[in-house]
């Protein structure tokens, strides 16, 4: 059994789509005058995603047996992060369950309509990148090591770039497979070293600042971070208790920091607004100093978080859009250029071969 519950969660796992209707569905039901409990139970049968199912099953279990919803969702973790938690736990305290479980389901929505955008933006320029790799790999441990024998047969003076790809298929030939094997492991070990405590920040930090994906990453934390502070001040949550949790829910190392710099001014009574300057806090442009600001003064801080949301979030979309333009025409080039390199050192002493034949 244990082997089939490991299986199903490799396969399957709980989406953001997953989270998405549950939250919709169940303030619907509560709105309807649903029991919690049963419309958990019922949300638990319809669903077809077995991780999710099971965690539905203890969830409602917890309800059952007199727990919280807060407190059973909370023993996942894995599927509900501390802003959903937080929210069902202002909800039930006030009564409005069924209203932040409507929030949480439109930010979610948000997100998974974000993360469609640029996955569709992106996908061209991976299939390309994609195919390229598997191409590239095939011939060079298929193609290229049998003209070694080829080229090495022709009583013909080769061109510089024959030399070249001959080096190249040499070099295939005789170590293709510990090439792949060290590349793949390079691949693994860089992806270890990033994650480990003296790296992480520093990669985090250039996540933010890279040429060209710096500015999209900017603006994708900061279209999250507002939105879910806006949700979780419009829902009554006091703005300590929105940055503690949004602290918990970062996950860029950057962005915590400053999250955690505002969380310690405000328990000492400084203004939001006020803190936010570009020497103290790089990556947040001055618009969002102003609208908070303006937030601020007008009593309606969690509409200025909202908007701020979606200003960030279209900023991202049209980033991505115009980065997928961009790479699209420059990878068409260099597959061009690479296979026309290749086209140039096979033919070049077969044409030299044939025209001393002729005469």
């Amino acid at each position: 059994m244990k082997m089939i519950s490991s299986l199903n969660n490799f396969l399957f796992r709980v989406t953001l789509l997953d989270k998405m209707l549950f939250s919709k569905h169940l303030s619907v039901m509560l709105k309807s005058g649903v029991p919690l409990q049963e419309a958990v139970s019922s949300l638990k049968d319809q669903t077809s995603n077995p991780p999710f199912k099971e965690v539905l099953k203890q969830v409602c279990k917890d309800i059952e047996n007199g727990q919280s919803m807060e407190k059973a969702l909370s023993k996942h973790p894995q599927v509900f992060n501390s802003l959903y938690i937080s929210l069902v736990a202002t909800g039930e305290k006030s009564g409005n369950l069924e209203a932040n479980l409507e929030y949480l389901s439109t930010q979610l929505k948000k997100k998974y309509e974000f993360n469609k955008k640029v996955e569709s933006a992106t996908l061209y320029p991976k299939l390309v990148l994609l195919t390229t790799f598997l191409m590239g790999g095939s011939i060079s441990l298929f193609v290229l090591p049998k003209l070694v024998d080829l080229f090495t047969s022709l009583d013909v003076k080769l061109p510089l770039s024959t030399k070249i790809l001959l080096f190249f298929a040499n070099m295939m030939k005789n170590y293709g497979i510990f090439i792949a094997i060290a590349a793949v492991t390079a691949i693994v070990l860089i992806a270890f070293i990033v994650k480990t405590p003296p790296v992480k920040p520093k990669w985090h930090k250039f996540l933010l600042s890279a040429p060209v994906f710096g500015k999209l990453n900017q603006n994708m934390e900061l279209a999250n971070i507002c939105r879910d502070l806006g949700i979780m001040l419009k829902s009554g949550l006091t703005i300590n208790d929105a940055l503690d949790t949004q602290y918990q829910s970062t996950e860029n190392l950057v962005f915590k920091a400053y999250l955690n710099d505002l969380r310690r001014n405000i328990e000492k009574g400084k203004k939001l607004s006020d803190q936010i300057t570009p020497s103290k806090f790089k990556y947040i442009p001055s618009i969002a100093a102003r609208m908070i600001a303006v937030g601020e003064e007008t009593g309606k801080l969690e509409d200025a978080l909202i908007y701020l949301g979606d200003f960030f979030e279209e900023e991202a979309d049209d980033a991505t859009r115009n980065l997928s333009n961009s790479l699209e025409p420059i990878l068409l080039l260099i597959i061009g250029a690479v296979v026309a390199f290749v086209a140039l050192a096979i033919i070049t002493p077969i044409y030299s071969l044939t025209s001393g034949i002729k005469r």
